[in-house]
């Protein structure tokens, strides 16, 4: 299956949109520690040590996935949820996929597409 052919509101909490990866995230602000956890039906856990105030944890969250997947802040685009734990969030071509994604049938692969 291609990737750009599998869309986030499938059966995964990830999907890729050509060589961006788009997922949906069930966010916790205000945890002991930033940790991305596991599947939570359609939307990946993921913790940030920062409170919910003025959108401080969502772009921390950003920061935080930015070293995870490899990309600069920039590279991250929050599409909706920027002020609510449910967001989804865009990232240009991570360089490198934290293991939970090992989970699902859409790793990235090289021949792909090719």
């Amino acid at each position: 299956m291609s990737r750009a052919s599998k869309n986030a509101t499938g059966d995964s909490f990830f999907a890729w949109d050509g060589d961006v990866l788009v997922i949906n995230i069930l966010g916790k602000p205000s945890a002991s520690k930033d940790a991305i956890g596991k599947p939570f039906g359609k939307q990946l856990k993921v913790s940030v040590a920062a409170a919910p105030v003025a959108g401080r944890a969502t772009d921390h969250m950003v920061r935080f996935l930015a070293v995870q997947f490899g990309v600069s802040a920039s590279d991250i685009e929050v599409v909706f949820g920027r002020m609510n734990v449910n967001k989804q969030v865009r990232i240009k071509a991570p360089t490198r996929l934290p293991a939970v994604f090992a989970q699902g049938s859409l790793l990235m692969d090289d021949d792909e597409g090719k």
